[in-house]
Order: structure tokens, then C-alpha cells, then sequence
């Protein structure tokens, strides 16, 4: 399934910094970034639930967002995107 996380991590002192830094690694890990604190992840379920689990853990529930949109499998007719950054197919080969 297609799940969208995005987070706002507070960058006030150090202390945010390393959060917001911890968070983008744990989600690179998962998916592609496809906007500054926006990634689109292919996850089953359990996957989706450790990498709950983790980013909770990274943040600071009083000065930190985070959310994650559940698009489902079926996901490919509910995104659509205009702009400049080239679209890429989420389950497609990635060349690295």
C-alpha cells in the first residue's frame, strides 16, 4: 500500500535539528522523498506499523508533527502531480 508521511519537526535548538535529521533518514529508508518533509513509502503492513512505531519514538509529541495517509493499494488514481519535479512510478525499478 501507498502511504504518504509527512512531518513538521521543530528546529528551534540542536536538539530539533537531530530529530528532524533522524526522521528524514528513517523515511529514506522506506520511500522517496517527493517534497522537503513529504515521502511516499510502498509498505505492507507490517512495515507500516515498525515505521510507526520508530518515527514516534524519534519525535517530541509537543513540539513535533507527524501524519501518515494511508492510500491503499489502489493508490495510482488518487495521486496526481503538476510541477516541475518529474514524477516517478513508486513500485517501479529504482537505479541507484
Amino acid at each position: 500500500m501507498l502511504v504518504l508521511i509527512t512531518y513538521d519537526v521543530s528546529t528551534q535548538n540542536a536538539a530539533g535539528k537531530a530529530r528532524l535529521r533522524k526522521v528524514a533518514k528513517e523515511c529514506v529508508n522506506y520511500g522517496q522523498r517527493v517534497q522537503n518533509s513529504v515521502f511516499e513509502c510502498i509498505l505492507d503492513a507490517s512495515q507500516s506499523l515498525l515505521l510507526k512505531e520508530r518515527l514516534v519514538s524519534l519525535i517530541n509529541e509537543k513540539e513535533d508533527s507527524l501524519r501518515f495517509y494511508y492510500l491503499g493499494n489502489n493508490y495510482q488514481t488518487k495521486v496526481e502531480h503538476f510541477g516541475n519535479k518529474v514524477s516517478y512510478e513508486a513500485e517501479g525499478t529504482l537505479m541507484i
